[in-house]
């Protein structure tokens, strides 16, 4: 028996001439049925269908109604999200983003109103209404680094957005994604873009992961010292060529001997630059429908986009769910991260992850940075000592760290305010 319903395999004739066989006892049901491909139940309906009417009678299938009506609820849930769309999003020129999300919308109705609705369903649906753009250009990305391994390589990138169109303010999004599993290991906005934060970004994931074995970012003057172009840099002297120097963020990388590896282009990020896609344009939706104005609130919000997005969504490359790759990878021994440990002559986690300089002792066993005066002891003048720099947001302090000869020796502490270098 065909599983192809009868009037897309057969042609009305040849069916009722099968039936007109039978009925002169020509033909066996049995055998009718066999050379129909249908049940037994479904040949006596239609042969009491052709004794009934045979000189009409056909098997073409029309549809008694439309297969497009749905819930009439559901519609307006559909057309009211789409308004919504149009309204605050598409046509509001704040909004970062110009282009409808069915899917956003899709697991709206499910959240909101408890309605389960297709994808197509909803395109229908606005293509029907006048919420429908046409299919946006894809980018073409013109380099892609493949991995084995979980901790192989991880891409690190920032983006600056009016991510919060209310608030009228752009925030930086700070984010880490493993190349192999695609699992954003780091998310989080800031106000301001510096080398702590991004190296606080490298505190997180390593504690909570391990060390990986390589960094992949961008040539900002955070992650890269080019010369001409950062001739004005604070941390540098200008006679020095690309390279040269390290950057605050590329010192803690060296010291915990993770190799950097800068994109070429903005196209070669491509792996780093779609999940920042899906997560803009699901957090500036957000923020638009739930008035979010402080960054505090945002924060939450991108908590639970990172979690959807690392522990329910199924990667279009990889075809798995992030997080569960990721796993899957460590418990099958497919993990570089390494270990992390504090050792000699390292004593905490902000001899590591800081900023760093140095400066020479006076004949009175003092140093001056950043207009701050330090009395030192266990030195002798005229000797250069380390300083390890550590500042809090959160209680507006900062720590400095003394080193002499790998020796910790002492350590103030500083108001963040008086010490604006740390804001760099």
């Amino acid at each position: 028996m065909s599983k192809q319903q009868i009037h897309k395999r057969l042609s009305s004739d040849y069916v009722k001439f099968i039936l007109n066989e039978y009925s002169a006892k020509r033909l066996k049901a049995k055998e009718a049925i066999s050379k129909l491909g249908i049940g037994r139940t479904r040949f006596y309906q239609l042969f009491a269908e052709y004794e009934n009417d045979t000189a009409n009678f056909n098997v073409n299938y029309y549809r008694s109604e439309s297969t497009r009506k749905i819930n009439p609820e559901i519609e307006k849930s559909i057309l009211a999200e789409l308004e919504f769309e149009k309204t605050n999003i598409i046509e509001n020129k704040d909004v970062p983003t110009k282009r409808y999300n069915y899917s956003y919308i899709k697991k709206l109705l499910k959240d909101k109103y408890n309605q389960e609705i297709s994808v197509d369903t909803i395109i229908n649906r606005a293509k029907d209404n006048g919420y429908h753009l046409g299919k946006q250009p894809k980018k073409i990305h013109d380099r892609e680094v493949i991995t084995n391994y979980t901790g192989e390589l991880v891409q690190h990138d920032s983006s600056h957005h009016l991510f919060a169109p209310n608030g009228k303010i752009k925030w930086y999004l700070i984010t880490s994604l493993d190349d192999y599993s695609r699992k954003l290991l780091y998310a989080d906005f800031w106000l301001r873009e510096s080398s702590f934060a991004h190296i606080l970004a490298l505190q997180d994931i390593i504690l909570a992961n391990g060390i990986p074995h390589a960094y992949y970012a961008d040539q900002h003057r955070i992650f890269r010292y080019v010369k001409n172009r950062d001739k004005n840099n604070p941390w540098i002297q200008y006679s020095k060529f690309t390279d040269d120097i390290d950057p605050q963020w590329k010192k803690v990388l060296k010291t915990l001997n993770i190799e950097p590896v800068y994109a070429l282009s903005p196209q070669a990020k491509g792996k780093i630059e779609r999940p920042y896609g899906w997560l803009q344009d699901h957090l500036v939706r957000t923020f638009v429908r739930e008035n979010i104005t402080d960054i505090n609130d945002a924060k939450k919000v991108l908590k639970c986009e990172v979690s959807d997005y690392n522990n329910q969504r199924i990667h279009s490359t990889t075809k798995e769910i992030p997080n569960i790759r990721f796993r899957k990878a460590i418990r099958e021994g497919k993990s570089v991260f390494r270990e992390f440990k504090l050792e000699h002559p390292h004593k905490s986690v902000k001899d590591i992850f800081c900023l760093r300089a140095t400066r020479v002792v006076d004949s009175y066993r003092r140093i001056s940075f950043q207009n701050n005066t330090f009395q030192l002891s266990g030195v002798l003048p005229k000797r250069e000592v380390e300083l390890s720099i550590y500042p809090d947001e959160k209680t507006g302090k900062t720590e400095v760290r003394f080193w002499y000869n790998n020796n910790f020796i002492d350590s103030h502490i500083v108001k963040n305010d008086d010490l604006p270098i740390v804001h760099f």
